[in-house]
């Protein structure tokens, strides 16, 4: 026989599993102090990789921690607690810094583990619930980990407690990454595949249009500019004589224009223009220039070279088609 759920229980764990897990979180954010920088110093001055283990499903959330801090510079192996005692030590070395996971802090297994890397004297970040525990005593810096309770309702199933671990990891992977000054270039680099690797690889040199620039003087009148507003996708640059952007007027601004002004076709541009718009470089990746455009509720921007002359225009609509977002 099918078995239905009853759509109404399944609604009330899902939320009471979901609001428990985010409040242990809130609570691991709360307890953070001068371990956490503490613990980014050792990350920041490891030489060699770093080694992140544990058992069980510690494990599969180091493997995950692993698998973030090498995505974002940080070159990392996960290490099987059990694995390591029985030939997978070789991949340690002394210049390593190691994160140890475990809800206890007393998982049997990983204890042949530390104390090899103990011996190496390689520095030890544990990640534990257990502040006491055998674990944390022999780490150079304990990371509480505590929880209240799991969410499984027999507080037996790792579920809160490997989240707050998770979500320790990451908060340990951004304040390295930042520390290291890691760019959304170098991660592009990092992530060259799928629809990620288009995104941060794109620039807007591969988008910008670059033949009949939407250009004008700044002696030229709206009556020019309504021309190039119709035929140019509703953007105008205002350059001076050698080039450089002094201005932009977008189809916006003539429709204000036309409200306030009867004469409207005879106006300077250099009346209605905005003196300070919006800019971009052709190195600058799409994504960047995308937020910059939807930030300002924009949907076009003059892309300038290094004394400011215009080289091309960069449409929203292009960097969305193209996949910079």
């Amino acid at each position: 026989m099918s078995q239905h759920v009853d759509e109404g229980r399944a609604l009330e764990l899902g939320r009471q599993v979901l609001e428990q897990e985010a409040a242990a979180v809130a609570a691991a954010g709360q307890r953070l102090d001068g371990r956490f920088a503490a613990a980014v110093n050792l990350l920041l001055g490891c030489r060699g990789r770093i080694v992140v283990s544990g058992v069980g499903k510690s494990g599969v959330i180091a493997r995950k921690i692993a698998a973030t801090l090498t995505s974002t510079g940080s070159p990392a192996n996960y290490l099987h607690a059990v694995d390591s005692v029985h030939g997978d030590l070789g991949i340690v070395g002394r210049e390593d810094v190691a994160i140890l996971l475990s809800k206890s802090g007393e998982t049997d297994e990983i204890f042949p583990l530390v104390g090899y890397l103990k011996r190496l004297g390689v520095p030890v970040i544990a990640i534990t619930g257990g502040l006491e525990s055998t674990l944390a005593k022999h780490a150079d810096v304990t990371l509480d980990a505590t929880i209240a309770a799991e969410a499984c309702p027999l507080d037996l199933a790792p579920t809160t407690s490997s989240t707050v671990a998770l979500a320790l990891g990451d908060a340990l992977a951004v304040a390295l990454f930042e520390a290291k000054g890691f760019k959304a270039e170098d991660f592009a680099r990092l992530h060259p595949g799928g629809a990620l690797g288009r995104r941060l690889l794109l620039l807007v040199r591969d988008v910008m249009v670059t033949r009949n620039l939407p250009a004008m003087g700044e002696g030229a009148t709206m009556r020019e500019c309504v021309l190039i507003l119709a035929e140019r996708r509703g953007t105008a640059v205002v350059v001076d004589g050698a080039g450089v952007v002094q201005g932009v007027v977008t189809a916006g601004d003539l429709t204000r224009l036309m409200e306030r002004r009867p004469d409207f076709l005879d106006v300077p541009v250099s009346e209605v223009m905005t003196r300070t718009p919006k800019l971009t470089r052709p190195e600058e990746l799409g994504s960047t220039a995308v937020n910059r455009l939807e930030k300002h509720g924009i949907m076009a921007m003059p892309v300038v070279d290094d004394r400011g002359v215009l080289v091309g225009v960069v449409h929203l609509h292009d960097l969305l088609k193209a996949g910079a977002a």
